[in-house]
């Protein structure tokens, strides 16, 4: 109904808030931070739950951060939250070792959202998919039927060979990822920056640039103009991301190394840098 809400973290994806206003939703916003490993603080989130509150939204891995939201915190939250939406779009690309959890492992008052564009190269397929509980099924089919009917056949078919065949692509793919993470931490802190919180899923890291410019658009745009390097401002994911950068490592070593240069190029020239 208009008026409900639905918890968000900040940052966020940039769209999230969008779809909520699109039904006259309401996003109540809880900051995550790089110092506490840009976790959701379940306390917080407890004391922000209202009468209007009709689920907590989650990512993880997480855009524009890539972090893994803990297992603890992933279960304090499916406790204390009315119902849980789940984007695990990027389930599947964790590196490090680390061992990456679906909130249905704690909870069945979830909603879990996921597709085929991230882990399996198939973005321009669109083809996805909802798990979630039996009430919610038929409305949601009354939404489809309406807008799109389906997908296509013929990427529905492409998801049936991705699911049958591409495992072994998968894991070449997660480690040439992992190579280009690796890569890009450690191009960016030679130059100065401060990463606190490495990532360990999805393709992005997000980097406090605030000593450049508090203004992470200025900045960004200013980057692009004169380093001919394409980073996205912080401000675009939440309040709390301003004076950050995202950095997207879905891009070759050999890309991702000239873009460090041309980056380095642009630090030289400043008096400001990190």
């Amino acid at each position: 109904e208009a008026g409900d809400e639905v918890i968000l973290s900040n940052p966020h994806y940039a769209c999230y808030p969008n779809f909520l206003r699109f039904l006259n939703g309401r996003p109540v916003f809880v900051n995550v931070d790089e110092d506490d490993g840009f976790q959701y603080r379940p306390e917080e989130i407890k004391a922000r739950l209202t009468n209007r509150t009709r689920a907590v939204f989650i990512n993880s891995p997480a855009n524009p951060t890539g972090t893994l939201l803990s297992p603890d915190r992933m279960g304090r939250i499916a406790d204390i939250s009315p119902l849980v939406i789940s984007d695990e779009i990027y389930h599947g690309l964790v590196y490090g070792g680390e061992c990456e959890h679906s909130i249905l492992e704690f909870t069945d008052r979830a909603v879990v959202i996921n597709g085929f564009s991230k882990l399996y190269a198939m973005t321009g397929w669109r083809l996805g998919y909802i798990i979630a509980p039996a009430e919610f099924i038929r409305p949601m089919q009354k939404i489809q039927q309406n807008f799109f009917i389906s997908a296509g056949s013929v990427s529905q078919w492409a998801g049936v060979a991705a699911l049958n065949q591409a495992g072994p692509d998968v894991k070449r793919m997660v480690a040439v990822y992992d190579e280009r993470r690796v890569f890009l931490i450690q191009g960016l802190r030679d130059l100065g920056f401060r990463i606190l919180t490495e990532p360990k899923g999805a393709f992005y890291i997000l980097v406090n640039a605030a000593r450049l410019n508090p203004d992470s658009y200025r900045l960004a745009f200013d980057i692009l103009d004169k380093a001919h390097v394409g980073v996205t401002p912080g401000i675009d994911f939440g309040t709390n991301a301003e004076g950050y950068l995202r950095f997207s490592y879905a891009a070759s070593v050999e890309n991702i190394a000239e873009g460090l240069r041309r980056l380095k190029g642009y630090l030289d020239g400043r008096q400001d840098r990190p």
